[in-house]
């Protein structure tokens, strides 16, 4: 050694040249022809978690790197052939989240403005940059994965097996496609998972602003509307909501079986004031209609049907 012995450990003297030295003697590369070869029970394979290209690495990222790494290591020293394979995710709408308020900021554009084959690639752009700086991030971590086996989940092998394996189960009839209430998104103008919204419980009326729409709206107001009876106009039935809008898709009315009110009403027809055409009956559910609450009846509209 030409310097004397650091007095404290200095991560940067050893880590950057271990690490390199690895990867050049390329220690970590499986041979996907080599395992096909080795017995079943003497194979070790794992994927990484695939951290979303929205960002960058952090903490989390880093023990669960951590610990995978160990499991890996400990079973390649136990002389199993052993493949630990990373990637990242694309991440759907939040990545394209994620793009739309970068070129919004730095350039005064929306997605429409680009149309879509443009703003795809701005994607893939972005997607390229964070994804390789990821693998980066893992690789000053130290961790053995084979980085010669990095995948992506919109690549085309994968695209492929995602395609092969939904097809597959629809045939088998595992995967089926069924009609539900969704959440659409105003400012994506696309639907999303109900992981990616924030529930607001509105108990008075409240003034909020809606996405794409200048001022603020009443929520929380119930509005009272009657359906009169099919056989006798004259005779209606009161309805309270808060969503009055939905009475469009309206097809039953729901009360409780023991309101002295409705109970001889059950079994008739209503009559709709947009679609007279439309059979709209008044059913029972000792269930879900509180005779105290409200008006005591209950509108149901089609996509409450749908959803039960």
């Amino acid at each position: 050694m030409s310097q004397p012995m650091l007095a404290t450990y200095d991560p940067t003297q050893v880590e950057f040249a271990w690490d390199a030295w690895w990867y050049k003697r390329n220690f970590f590369h499986v041979s996907a022809s080599e395992a096909l070869k080795m017995p079943r029970e003497k194979t070790f394979v794992m994927l990484l978690p695939p951290p979303n290209v929205t960002g960058v690495l952090h903490i989390g990222h880093t023990l669960m790197a951590a610990i995978q790494d160990t499991i890996t290591r400990y079973k390649r020293m136990k002389g199993f052939f052993s493949l630990w394979e990373p990637g990242t995710d694309h991440a759907g709408i939040a990545t394209q989240s994620v793009v739309e308020k970068k070129v919004l900021k730095e350039e005064k554009k929306t997605r429409n403005d680009y149309g879509r084959e443009k703003f795809l690639e701005k994607i893939w752009e972005w997607k390229h940059s964070h994804g390789n700086q990821i693998m980066g991030q893992f690789k000053r971590l130290g961790v053995s994965f084979d980085v010669t086996n990095t995948y992506f989940t919109m690549d085309e092998k994968r695209s492929s097996a995602v395609t092969h394996a939904f097809v597959e189960l629809f045939d088998k009839n595992i995967l089926y496609r069924s009609e539900r209430i969704v959440n659409w998104c105003c400012t994506l103008k696309t639907a999303i998972s109900d992981l990616e919204i924030d529930d607001l419980e509105v108990n008075t009326p409240t003034f909020l602003h809606v996405p794409l729409h200048k001022g603020k709206y009443e929520f929380g107001t119930i509005t009272h509307f009657s359906y009169p009876l099919k056989d006798d106009p004259s005779k209606k039935i009161e309805i309270a909501t808060t969503r009055l809008e939905t009475m469009l898709g309206d097809v039953a009315v729901a009360v409780n079986s023991k309101d002295e009110r409705y109970k001889h009403l059950i079994g008739k027809e209503l009559l709709h004031p947009f679609f007279p055409d439309r059979k709209l009956v008044i059913i029972a559910d000792d269930i879900l209609v509180d005779m105290n609450f409200g008006t005591g009846a209950v509108k149901v509209n089609e996509c409450c049907l749908l959803f039960n």
